[in-house]
C-alpha cells in the first residue's frame, strides 16, 4: 500500500516508553468506542451542549452510557464540563483542544471510508455470495 508519501513507522518495542505504549493502547480503545466518536462529532462544531441535548443528538445512546462516556472523556482531557450555579443545575460540555484534535484525526477515517465505499461494498457482496453457496 503506497500512499505516495513516506509514512512514519511506530518505534520498536525496545525503544518505546512503556507509558507511551500503554497510553496508545488506551487511546485506540477510546477511538474505537463508537459512543466517544459520536459525542466528539456532535461537539466538534465548537458549541457547548447540555447533557440532555447531547443525548438527543447521539442517537441510540442511553443516559447511563452517555454519563460513562462523558466521564471517561473528561478524565482523558477530551471534554470540559461546566456547571452553572442555577436551579435546576445547568451542566454543559465542550471539547478541549485534545478533543478537537482527536476529531480531526478521526476525520481521516471518514475520508478513507468515503473514498473506498464502493470497493468495500463490492467486496462484501462477493464475499456474501461465496458464503451463501
Amino acid at each position: 500500500m503506497d500512499s505516495g508519501r513516506e509514512q512514519e513507522s511506530a518505534p520498536s518495542s525496545e525503544t518505546t516508553d512503556p507509558r507511551v505504549e500503554a497510553l496508545v493502547n488506551q487511546l485506540i480503545g477510546r477511538v474505537a468506542d463508537k459512543w466517544t466518536m459520536l459525542v466528539v462529532e456532535e461537539l466538534a462544531h465548537g458549541e457547548e451542549l447540555r447533557f440532555t441535548e447531547l443525548g438527543r443528538r447521539v442517537s441510540g445512546i442511553s443516559q447511563k452510557m452517555l454519563t460513562q462516556t462523558l466521564r471517561q472523556m473528561e478524565r482523558d482531557g477530551l471534554v470540559i464540563r461546566t456547571i452553572h450555579p442555577v436551579i435546576p443545575p445547568k451542566v454543559e460540555y465542550r471539547l478541549t483542544h485534545l478533543g478537537l484534535s482527536l476529531g480531526e484525526a478521526f476525520c481521516g477515517v471518514w475520508i478513507w471510508a468515503e473514498r473506498n465505499l464502493d470497493e468495500i461494498e463490492e467486496a462484501r457482496l462477493l464475499f456474501d455470495k461465496r458464503v451463501e453457496q
